[in-house]
């Protein structure tokens, strides 16, 4: 019976293990229209919590969005007319590529550089991936096969943090309320917003 104390109080002090999106704690964008700009006021606060740089989150949320913009004093500017669920949908993306490991799914990453090959090392588990994305200038040229109205047939591979299903399709991510990771759907397009889709899940 004392072995068996002892063990009890022993896997007491043994952590837990395994993904939690408890670990990541991001604050909400705060998002400004400003005339034809649409202004994006705590970024850095965003890119700190993510231990990311701010430059390098800018750079590629203005290449989700598909548009120009500019990044001073810890606030970015982007041309055109975009909504937070915009600017949060291009960080749910972000994370996904540049923060989560893909091996555990924790946030424990970082960036390195290995001989000119962009790396995500994960600190937690030990696993290591290429970082894939599309730089700003190739996302830029991204063809319109993704058209408003439209239905597609899309396999949910992640949910977001508003709780959409996450689906990619070419250069696109695709968020589709009321799909559940896992499940292949055929999903509506309600909005097209440079490279990230809205829409939602149809029988």
């Amino acid at each position: 019976m004392e072995y068996e104390e002892q063990l009890d109080r022993a896997l007491e002090n043994v952590p837990e293990l395994g993904g939690s999106d408890e670990r990541l704690s991001v604050p909400d964008p705060q998002v400004q229209k400003d005339g034809a700009f649409t202004r994006f006021t705590n970024l850095k606060e965003i890119a700190d919590a993510l231990s990311r740089e701010s430059e390098h989150l800018h750079r590629e949320i203005q290449s989700e969005l598909g548009t120009a913009g500019q990044f001073e004093d810890g606030r970015s500017r982007y041309n055109g007319s975009f909504s937070q669920r915009d600017i949060q949908a291009a960080i749910d993306s972000y994370i996904e590529e540049f923060v989560r490991c893909s091996e555990c799914g924790l946030p424990d990453t970082r960036l390195v550089n290995e001989d000119g090959t962009m790396m995500l090392r994960c600190e937690a588990c030990g696993a290591f991936r290429p970082v894939t994305k599309q730089s700003t200038s190739s996302s830029q040229e991204t063809t319109t096969d993704i058209e408003e109205g439209e239905t597609y047939e899309v396999e949910i591979t992640d949910t977001g943090r508003k709780g959409d299903g996450v689906a990619k399709r070419g250069d696109y991510t695709m968020f589709v309320s009321g799909a559940e990771e896992g499940e292949t759907v055929r999903a509506r397009v309600n909005n097209v917003s440079g490279n990230l889709v809205f829409a939602r899940k149809v029988n």
